[in-house]
């Protein structure tokens, strides 16, 4: 059996009382991780991560991404602590930048992402580890913060990000990196050193978790119609061709070839977003295919 983790994503236009029994059926599944996400609008990441640990016994939940403006990092370490105590080891959080247009839509835009990030991912690791964190940054101030009941379990905090420059910081400052979906191999290996520009010679090897688009179908021009639109989406963001945003599709043992892909360079966690129809059926195949 492999060592490296598997992870579902609930994806976020999901109905928020289907995480529930979803959240059951892939741990019994056998899958490592869930991940729920925090996008404007959609639900909260808190909310979502403490039902779905609830109800499940074994499952690792990650929050996937709460973005850094909307959260005080006292309040965000808060809300961490206290699942991290009543769930622990279950539970691993990434914070991420935001995307810019959200941020301005609610009046939260930083004055610089990089430094809001880079000192929220600093108060946040501090206040689980249970120390006193005072911080007088560009973005971020605290002044003698300390948890009152910090976690026994510190759970990880990555960063959600892209670019490598905030790559780079969350090798500095965060437990590791969690890279979106449409990134490939090559693409792992490059946010790697990216972030071990930014990492102490003596310090862990950062984790790498990713996300990856998911479609089981046999039938090529089926395949196509769902998964295209999902990939030219991605495709514009990402400012390259759709050819080249990386997907896990195919019958199910050419996907768990992809998924083995990514392992192979260096992601320690590949999260599936399953797209199109019968999304369940469609990660029980690929499980099952990764785990034989």
């Amino acid at each position: 059996m492999t060592t490296h983790r598997i992870g579902v994503m609930y994806d976020r236009d999901w109905a928020p009382e289907g995480l529930l029994p979803f959240a059951r059926e892939v741990e019994a599944l056998g899958v490592d991780d869930l991940w729920v996400v925090e996008d404007l609008t959609w639900t909260g990441s808190v909310a979502s991560a403490s039902a779905a640990l609830a109800v499940t016994e074994r499952l690792r939940v990650g929050i996937g991404i709460a973005p850094a403006p909307l959260r005080n990092p006292a309040l965000l370490a808060m809300e961490l602590g206290a699942l991290a105590r009543m769930f622990p080891g279950r539970l691993t959080a990434g914070i991420g930048h935001g995307v810019g247009e959200w941020m301005q839509q609610v009046g939260a835009a930083p004055r610089s992402p990089l430094a809001l990030l880079e000192e929220t991912v600093q108060a946040v690791r501090g206040l689980l580890r249970g120390e006193e964190v005072t911080l007088q940054g560009r973005e971020v101030s605290l002044d003698g913060v300390r948890l009152v009941h910090p976690p026994a379990v510190v759970p990880q905090v990555l960063a959600g990000v892209v670019r490598p420059r905030s790559l780079e910081l969350a090798g500095r400052v965060a437990d590791g990196a969690i890279i979106a979906e449409g990134h490939g191999p090559d693409d792992l290996s490059s946010a790697m050193q990216h972030m071990l520009k930014g990492r102490d010679a003596k310090a862990a090897r950062p984790n790498l978790t990713v996300f990856a688009f998911l479609c089981v179908e046999d039938d090529p021009q089926r395949l196509r119609t769902t998964v295209g639109p999902a990939l030219d989406g991605h495709a514009a963001w990402l400012g390259r061709s759709p050819e080249d945003v990386f997907a896990a599709a195919g019958p199910a043992p050419t996907a768990a070839t992809r998924v083995r892909e990514l392992w192979a360079a260096g992601a320690d966690t590949v999260v599936l977003r399953a797209v199109g129809p019968e999304p369940f059926r469609q990660i029980e195949a690929a499980v099952r295919e990764l785990r034989g």
